[in-house]
């Protein structure tokens, strides 16, 4: 039996037995039950495993109901949970705390970890959202992984994360109660939340340069530097690249919606410069010019394409932040209050009459 991961898409083969059974996959580490086999030879899961999970349940927005609402007795529901995982239990000692995720949302999403008793994750400064009781906080300079280093190799790695666009500042937080808390971290803009479970990625994936938002604790966050110089001059992520390493659990930020791909040997994709995530050690990354006068000066791609070729891994976005910024830029106007009419060849004469 073959299918699909309905996340990420990856591949699986299976026998018949385990039809039914919900499994996390091993690349997104989404849980999904396998499909079963129909009298026709498909498959089909049985069921909806985002059925029971409705933006509108429980909530009554009506305008009768908006006094309702002030006075505090209807409450929203929390966006669905498109993604939940941990760390498989197979017995294997790791370096990493062993934690559980669940990612809320689609467009903007926000993921919530949850600790055992004396378990850590680590962030970014500035990606909380809430925490639960019994989690304390605290801001450590360079890597966590690292503070039983000499104040030089703080400093040095507090300025390998300057490097990459992070602050130079982290941030962990540790359950210190008797009880499992939870603690959440909010994307920075719409895009998607990816698990990377580095254990099944061979223990290091390279990412762009601010792609890194929470993991566990004895995952180190690093540089990776690109070796050819075409790749760091016109590849879209320069010359200095984010490293992962670990055998735990990382979360990272894409823009827009994720595509994962795991290329054969010698497989090439050519993309937008600015759409690679991240891909695997072994995957080759370069540029190549684009082709041609009237593509490279009026295709809107720029003088160059990105490379990538397998094997191993890569995950793309469809809306990297610097596209997504220019265009909030163009639709700024270029001083004092004069407003950019679109799509009008009044322009902003023509606000005068049809307003917004």
């Amino acid at each position: 039996m073959e299918f699909n991961c309905p996340m990420c898409g990856k591949h699986y083969q299976a026998g018949d037995d385990l039809a039914g059974k919900m499994v996390n996959c091993r690349t997104c580490g989404h849980a999904f039950p396998v499909p079963r086999l129909t009298s026709n030879g498909g498959t089909s899961t049985g069921e909806d495993p985002f059925a029971n999970e409705s933006l509108a349940s429980g909530v009554d927005s009506t305008a009768n109901s908006d006094d309702r609402f002030a006075a505090g007795e209807v409450q929203v529901t929390s966006a669905p949970v498109t993604m939940r995982g941990g760390q498989s239990s197979d017995g294997v000692a790791r370096t990493s705390d062993e934690i559980d995720y669940e990612i809320f949302g689609h467009e903007t999403q926000y993921v919530e970890i949850t600790l055992d008793p004396g378990e850590q994750t680590i962030a970014e400064a500035g990606a909380l959202m809430y925490m639960t009781s019994g989690i304390e906080m605290a801001t450590v300079f360079g890597d966590p992984s690292k503070q039983d280093s000499s104040l030089f190799g703080k400093v040095l790695s507090a300025g390998k994360r300057a490097l990459t666009g992070e602050a130079l500042f982290m941030t962990t937080f540790t359950n210190q109660s008797n009880a499992r808390a939870q603690v959440a971290f909010g994307a920075p803009y719409p895009g998607r939340c990816i698990p990377l479970h580095l254990d099944q990625l061979g223990g290091e994936v390279i990412c762009q340069k601010d792609a890194f938002l929470c993991g566990a604790r004895g995952i180190t966050v690093d540089i990776a530097f690109q070796k050819k110089i075409g790749a760091g001059l016109f590849g879209g992520e320069g010359f200095i690249m984010q490293r992962l390493r670990g055998d735990g659990i990382g979360v990272i930020h894409a823009g827009g919606t994720m595509m994962y791909r795991e290329l054969d040997a010698g497989e090439t994709i050519r993309l937008d410069t600015g759409c690679l995530v991240a891909m695997g050690p072994t995957v080759n990354y370069d540029v190549e010019f684009v082709g041609g006068l009237k593509n490279a000066f009026f295709g809107g791609e720029g003088l160059f394409l990105a490379t990538v070729r397998g094997p191993g891994p890569v995950w793309l976005q469809s809306l990297p932040f610097s596209r997504f910024a220019g265009r909030l830029a163009a639709a700024i106007p270029s001083g004092g209050n004069t407003r950019k009419g679109e799509g009008s060849l009044l322009g902003g004469f023509g606000e005068m009459f049809m307003g917004d």
